[in-house]
């Protein structure tokens, strides 16, 4: 038994549960306890919260964020063979784990949480991590039904979410995630400590949502920023043309000069670029 929890250890629930990670559900299950539970005491204090976790597989990350204190878990798992794991768990502490089977891609938590605002932890599975958090940070109405997120991508990609103009990894991404939140990573955690051992090394972000974003239209941004960086060895006086509009007129409501590239741009120009955009836009449908 677990001297955290009192549970069996995970590699025995693995075994007794037939829950051979897959490939094409994008798993590797974390089973170090210690690194779980250092996942969970990075999303604060959570003895007031309710903690949407997406994957979760044998649990492990559930049992820490239970053990830690939260006090209302829902755990969104697709995988049918881990239920009885995850049962295992809710009856070891009742009436705080709600199991949901179900795709994260299309499931909306918001329904379950009432009123009531939630954090999202999770070791997202590689395969949808990305959709997954571009889904949260398109949330509307502005701020979301989440305060915080605490979640596990690939250094790779975790890279690309906190990254800063003049940054390598700096890109659409970037933009649009520090335009709604502060960003920032965390810790890495080595292949060794999964199951089956991914190629790369992972990392944990957290990402606490801003209460007023510059205000922006995000369809615009997201135009503007896809475009820059679809060209983006090229300078803005050209990689911008995508758009139908002038480029100078852009770049000269955000103050930048045209011959820059889009990895120089802060998160600020990208959004004064936008909302040129959506009022020359508007202008032209004007009557």
């Amino acid at each position: 038994m677990s001297a955290i929890d009192g549970l069996p250890p995970l590699r025995d629930v693995i075994k007794r549960h037939d829950l051979a990670a897959k490939k094409s559900l994008g798993q590797n299950f974390l089973l170090d306890l210690n690194l779980t539970a250092r996942i969970a005491r990075a999303a604060g204090p959570l003895e007031d919260v309710t903690v949407v976790e997406i994957g979760p597989g044998p649990g492990g990350l559930t049992r820490a964020l239970l053990a830690t204190g939260a006090r209302r878990v829902i755990a969104i798992e697709r995988d049918e063979r881990a239920l009885g794991a995850l049962e295992e768990i809710a009856a070891h502490y009742p009436g705080r784990l709600e199991i949901v089977c179900a795709d994260a891609m299309d499931f909306d938590p918001r329904p379950l949480l009432g009123n009531a605002r939630a954090k999202i932890v999770a070791n997202l599975p590689y395969n949808i991590a990305t959709p997954l958090l571009i889904g949260w940070l398109c949330a509307e109405p502005w701020p979301p039904w989440y305060d915080m997120m605490v979640l596990m991508f690939q250094r790779e990609v975790a890279q690309r979410i906190v990254a800063r103009e003049d940054d390598d990894a700096y890109g659409r991404l970037a933009v649009l995630s520090n335009w709604r939140c502060e960003t920032g990573m965390l810790f890495d955690i080595a292949p060794s400590a999964f199951v089956p051992q991914p190629k790369v090394t992972s990392s944990v972000v957290r990402l606490v949502p801003r209460a007023a974003p510059h205000p922006c239209d995000r369809a615009a941004l997201e135009q503007v920023a896809a475009a820059a960086f679809g060209q983006r060895r090229k300078m803005l006086r050209q990689s911008l043309k995508a758009l139908g509009v002038d480029p100078a007129r852009l770049a000269e409501a955000a103050g930048i000069d045209p011959t820059r590239r889009a990895e120089t741009v802060p998160v600020s120009g990208f959004v004064a670029m936008a909302n040129e955009l959506t009022d020359i836009r508007a202008t032209k449908n004007t009557p």
